[in-house]
């Protein structure tokens, strides 16, 4: 497997409903762009952000109109069922955070490109399948949030089904020369 994200960036022009997506992305990447990713955050979108409130129910919508339309997850990874997608890179309009999607199906346990957050990630877990589920630094996680803390590596893994993962980015960086065997940071 590529240990690389060879994704290409979306063409927004192209796509309307991804344009517009963006623009919803913005204003909720407005509202947390000073937090700092980890253990904190995670815990804090989940209760003001999760599933029920306006941001999240636009992001599930917006998904998986995108997954129908073609827009969302379109590049393959391993196959048809561990996708990604880069829908956008840092901008001001982004608050200099990259949007990109994944899309991973699998009943048993599947992994993916193990990669390190040099920054952290901010990552909405979009069911496709009610019982989907992505691990997190904190354990599974179903529909809601998760949020890697700076420095932090890992596999990501889905089980029970496909999902979206739904991932900003501070400054775009995300790095694949992480291993296993590295240690974590004292704050996940």
């Amino acid at each position: 497997m590529d240990q690389s994200d060879n994704a290409e960036v979306l063409d927004l022009d192209q796509w309307p409903s991804a344009k517009a997506f963006v623009a919803r992305c913005a204003e909720f990447l407005a509202e947390v762009k000073d937090l700092t990713p980890g253990k904190d955050l995670e815990a804090r979108l989940n209760a003001s952000y999760g599933p029920g409130t306006p941001h999240y129910e636009a992001f599930v919508a917006a998904i998986r109109a995108g997954l129908q339309e073609g827009w969302v997850a379109q590049t393959p990874i391993s196959g048809p069922d561990y996708r990604r997608g880069k829908i956008c890179l840092p901008s001001a309009e982004t608050r200099f955070f990259s949007i990109t999607t994944v899309y991973m199906n699998s009943q048993d346990v599947f992994r993916g490109q193990y990669h390190a957050h040099p920054y952290g990630e901010i990552n909405c877990v979009v069911q496709i399948d009610d019982s989907a589920e992505l691990m997190g630094m904190q354990g599974w996680q179903g529909a809601g949030w998760t949020s890697p803390g700076p420095g932090t590596h890992h596999y990501p893994e889905v089980r029970g089904g496909a999902l979206v993962a739904l991932f900003f980015l501070p400054a775009g960086r995300i790095a694949y020369t992480a291993t296993p065997d590295m240690p974590q940071p004292v704050s996940l």
